[in-house]
C-alpha cells in the first residue's frame, strides 16, 4: 500500500505485533511474498528490515546510532536502504493491501533482527535460505546462516521460507 512508520505496539493492548521480515539486495521474491500473504491473512502489518553489516549498532539499538566498522572506508554520509532494494521492495508492495514500513537495522543480521523484533513486539519474523551457490555454502560455514541462529535464539516463531529449494529427481513419496 505505502511506505509508512513501523508501529510499536504497547505490551500491554494483547495487541499482534507486526510481522518482521529480513531483506537485502538480490533476495527472491518469494520471500516477500510469503511475508505480505501472512500479514494480509492475519491483518498485521509488515516490517522489511535490512541489516547493515557494515557498521555496528553503538548503543546496542537497532534504530539508534551506528558507526561504520571500517571508519577509514566510509565518507562521512550516512548509509541508508540501497535505493534498488527499496524501489523493487515498493512495487513488488504495491498493490498487496498490507501496511508495510523500512527500517535500516545495524551489525550482524541475526541479532539486529532478534533485537528489532522484541523492540517491535514482532510476532514473527520471515527470513529466507540461501541459495544453493558456492559463495553461500561457504558463507554458511564460516558465519552459519541467519535462520539458524534465529531459530535457536528467539522466543518467537520464526517462518524460514526456501527461496530455492532442492527436490530430488527420485522423489516419489506421493
Amino acid at each position: 500500500m505505502t511506505e509508512t512508520p513501523a508501529q510499536r505496539p504497547e505490551a500491554s493492548t494483547g495487541i499482534a505485533g507486526p510481522i518482521l521480515v529480513g531483506v537485502m539486495p538480490g533476495q527472491q521474491p518469494v520471500v516477500v511474498e510469503q511475508a505480505a500473504h501472512l500479514a494480509a491473512a492475519a491483518g498485521l502489518g509488515l516490517v522489511l528490515a535490512y541489516a547493515d553489516v557494515t557498521v555496528y549498532p553503538v548503543d546496542g539499538t537497532t534504530g539508534g546510532p551506528s558507526a561504520p566498522i571500517d571508519p577509514d572506508g566510509v565518507n562521512d554520509e550516512v548509509q541508508e536502504i540501497p535505493e534498488t532494494l527499496r524501489s523493487v521492495l515498493a512495487s513488488q508492495l504495491a498493490g498487496s493491501n498490507v501496511e508495510w514500513s523500512m527500517i535500516r537495522l545495524a551489525g550482524e543480521p541475526a541479532r539486529a533482527l532478534a533485537r528489532e523484533a522484541e523492540d517491535i513486539g514482532a510476532s514473527m519474523i520471515v527470513v529466507g535460505t540461501r541459495e544453493h551457490k558456492l559463495t553461500a555454502a561457504l558463507k554458511e560455514l564460516t558465519a552459519g546462516s541467519v535462520a539458524r541462529h534465529l531459530f535457536h535464539r528467539q522466543d518467537r516463531p520464526v517462518l524460514v521460507v526456501p527461496v530455492n529449494p532442492r527436490v530430488p529427481d527420485d522423489d516419489d513419496d506421493d
